[in-house]
């Protein structure tokens, strides 16, 4: 049975209920331009843009009725006083409502759950039993902190992440050694670094997040814990693709994950001298 715009959001929220999130945070519905009764087709993202909504757009031109782009990122988390066509927020809560196409996100309490953000992640590099950084309630909490299936150079572990999650660059802790084994690990998807001070209480040696600073990767070194930076984009999209795979599994018409979601770096290889 075909499920509705409406439906869907009722399972979603019973799973990453919105009244979980942070006070800081703009989880639940950006824009809702009266379609919640209509059968759900879903562009799932990470960040909501622009290019995201002509994705949607174009797919409509080629008979695929979006009507809905599920977000992990808000697309408004300050108050908007206008909406007009120069402002990109503006335009996408104008072309929404134009084209009624909803627009909703599942942020901080998307991170906390069970195939959220961090439990995502614990799965794809297999860790052991693994359990929340810091709780939030009973089995879920953000972060998550298990052993790996057995001990590994941080070379390789490295070179798994690497695999793992195709990040254009990995940055970890000055002064680890490459040949030092590594049997526990924490992960968070996203800006994790705040949580070193939780990560260094659970045991672990290597701890993967992301948008790391430079005084963190000191205090990284500080607290014997390998830092490693894998990007935002890397660390969080594992998460979107296994969410298309449960609205698809709850009775969307339709669900895909976006094209057109952006990691915003780029580096510059001066071996090839070109950008990648």
């Amino acid at each position: 049975m075909v499920a509705s715009i409406g439906e869907l959001i009722d399972w979603l929220e019973a799973w990453a209920n919105p009244a979980w999130q942070e006070s800081w945070d703009n989880s639940g519905w950006q824009v809702e331009p009266g379609v919640l009764d209509q059968p759900a087709a879903v562009l799932v993202c990470l960040t909501p843009t622009l290019a995201v909504m002509e994705e949607a757009l174009a797919l409509r031109d080629r008979g695929i009725e979006i009507n809905l782009i599920l977000a992990h990122h808000p697309l408004i988390f300050t108050p908007l006083k206008s909406v007009t066509q120069g402002h990109p927020v503006g335009a996408i809560v104008r072309l929404a409502i134009h084209y009624g196409i909803g627009v909703y996100s599942a942020h901080t309490n998307f991170d906390q759950v069970p195939d959220g953000t961090a439990d995502v992640l614990a799965q794809v590099l297999e860790l052991q039993a693994p359990e929340p950084v810091v709780p939030t309630q009973s089995g879920w909490g953000y972060g998550r902190v298990g052993n790996l299936p057995s001990p590994t150079s941080l070379e390789d572990l490295l070179r798994n992440i690497q695999v793992a999650l195709t990040p254009p660059r990995l940055l970890y802790s000055p002064a680890a050694r490459l040949d030092q084994r590594i049997s526990r690990m924490a992960v968070l998807g996203g800006s994790g670094a705040s949580f070193l001070e939780a990560v260094a209480q659970t045991g672990a040696q290597a701890y993967l997040t992301s948008d790391c600073k430079f005084h963190q990767f000191q205090e990284g070194r500080d607290r014997n814990l390998v830092l490693i930076d894998a990007g935002h984009y890397a660390t969080e999209r594992p998460a979107c693709a296994r969410l298309v795979e449960r609205l698809l599994q709850q009775g969307a018409s339709w669900a895909q994950l976006s094209d057109r979601d952006e990691d915003f770096r780029q580096f510059f290889d001066w071996d090839e001298g070109a950008m990648r």
